[in-house]
């Protein structure tokens, strides 16, 4: 029979750190930002397909359009057309780059079967929400910018109202992230998802006012531009640069917002049934 000293200093203990995940209340930051990370650097590790080509693509555009119509002298609302047209095709660049990324991520895992990866760890369904959403939402900011400061050297872009801004460009990114991330769940193959991209995303932004101001549309297509929330991301966020809005600014920040919370809750909920995910 052992014998044990009561006087005997107690057994060091080892002082490895713990492996389990890191939690701040009830979130785990340490996967939060593991993931985030992931998403962001899946994006910057193919920066000439993901950043330079939309900046390329989008300065096509603002050269099409300001060599067909910029020469009639055009003004909208008292401003140039260039001026007008620049921070619309900044915010579509912006939006189109967060829907692919978050969209393309889930899809692809997906259909290579590496999406349970993501689904085994200990990270709860508003950690993985939140997580994709904001790769999305960086890779649209990282876009938005570069587009913006390559712009810049053609077209003046005066910050006028910042505020207006940031938060557009922040709520509009996110709202596209969200709608990846729907559309990545629900997608069984890359042809759902185009399809997705083709008669929802790509409609409802070249109909929200990108190239034109809505008070210039019949009576019909005004309201269908008005009750598009496209528009009101947009508008806000041409107004920052201008100081021009064809609709009303505050109705357009809370239905941004109101439009966000409803597809986070739904991204959420995907997540938490495991809706597409899960046998």
């Amino acid at each position: 029979m052992m014998i044990i000293d009561p006087q005997s200093p107690a057994p060091l203990r080892s002082e490895r750190p713990s492996l389990g995940p890191r939690r701040l209340g009830c979130i785990n930051w340490l996967g939060l930002w593991t993931l985030t990370a992931k998403e962001v650097r899946r994006f910057l590790k193919v920066y000439f397909q993901t950043i330079v080509a939309p900046v390329v693509t989008t300065l096509m555009f603002l050269a099409i359009f300001v060599l067909a119509i910029g020469r009639a002298s055009v003004d909208v609302g008292g401003v140039p057309f260039p001026q007008f047209l620049a921070p619309g095709l900044v915010m579509m660049a912006m939006t189109q780059n967060a829907f692919a990324n978050t969209s393309s991520s889930l899809i692809i895992a997906k259909v290579q079967g590496n999406i349970v990866d993501v689904l085994m760890p200990p990270l709860s369904p508003l950690e993985l929400t939140l997580a994709f959403a904001l790769g999305g939402v960086m890779r649209g900011l990282v876009v938005g910018v570069a587009v913006a400061l390559t712009m810049s050297f053609f077209v003046p872009l005066p910050l006028t109202h910042p505020g207006y801004i940031v938060y557009h460009a922040l709520m509009a990114s996110l709202m596209l992230s969200l709608l990846g991330m729907i559309g990545g769940i629900w997608a069984d193959k890359f042809d759902h998802m185009a399809a997705v991209t083709n008669f929802i995303v790509t409609p409802l932004s070249f109909l929200s006012g990108t190239f034109y101001s809505i008070d210039r549309l019949p009576e019909g297509f005004h309201l269908f531009a008005l009750a598009n929330p496209f528009f009101y991301m947009i508008d806000g966020f041409r107004y920052g640069f201008i100081d021009h809005a064809d609709g009303a600014l505050g109705t357009g920040i809370l239905v941004v917002a109101a439009i966000n919370l409803l597809l986070g809750t739904v991204a959420y909920r995907m997540f938490r049934t495991g809706y597409k995910l899960k046998a």
